[in-house]
């Protein structure tokens, strides 16, 4: 499967050929070119659901790993996925309405905002070709310690975490850049560091 820069938000889909994004308006884009998730998140969430069966791809995603912390992963952390296509972390996964229906399950959102394990979207750094099956591999893991899970907590639960998204600003999804931009202009914090 290719996997290429969809272009902006609004305009492109997925990064994935033949991939489709359901809502062009809230999803999709260069910054959400990829979202992925864990195959082990999905096996708790199968725990979690009373042994429902989650098929790779059932919560959106278009990678589906084995072996990597996707939640873990750090904003800006960069994945070598087969032999040519390489990605950057951008921001967790904030749920939506249309992941709840497709979903189905009672106060969806709810219970996935308050487990903070969101997956990550990326965006493509180097377009390539993947197949199932292709390692992953984590070639740039900056040292700022903002995962993915931690972004996600900053613009939903715990808005006093934005602040510290800012030194991650340079990879960071443009519109959590733009909350915690937001919230230090506020009078919200200095931007400190924090742990993950």
């Amino acid at each position: 499967m290719r996997v290429s820069d969809p272009g902006p938000k609004g305009t492109g889909g997925s990064g994935l050929a033949g991939d489709a994004v359901c809502d062009l308006r809230n999803h999709g884009g260069s910054d959400q070119a990829v979202y992925a998730f864990a195959r082990e998140e999905l096996d708790a969430w199968e725990r979690q659901l009373g042994g429902r069966e989650l098929a790779n791809g059932s919560f959106g995603e278009n990678l589906t790993t084995l072996g990597v912390d996707v939640s873990g992963a750090l904003i800006g952390e960069r994945w070598r996925v087969g032999a040519e296509l390489l990605l950057e972390v951008t921001s967790g996964r904030i749920p939506c309405r249309t992941f709840a229906d497709h979903i189905g399950e009672e106060k969806w959102v709810r219970r996935f905002t308050q487990e903070a394990v969101t997956g990550a979207y990326l965006r493509v750094v180097e377009p390539g070709t993947i197949r199932a099956g292709d390692p992953v591999e984590i070639v740039h893991r900056p040292d700022h310690g903002i995962t993915a899970a931690l972004q996600f907590r900053a613009v939903t639960t715990e808005r006093t975490l934005l602040p510290s998204l800012l030194v991650a600003a340079s990879a960071l999804h443009p519109e959590a850049l733009h909350k915690a931009r937001e919230y230090v202009a506020r009078g919200g914090g200095s931007g400190a560091r924090a742990g993950h």
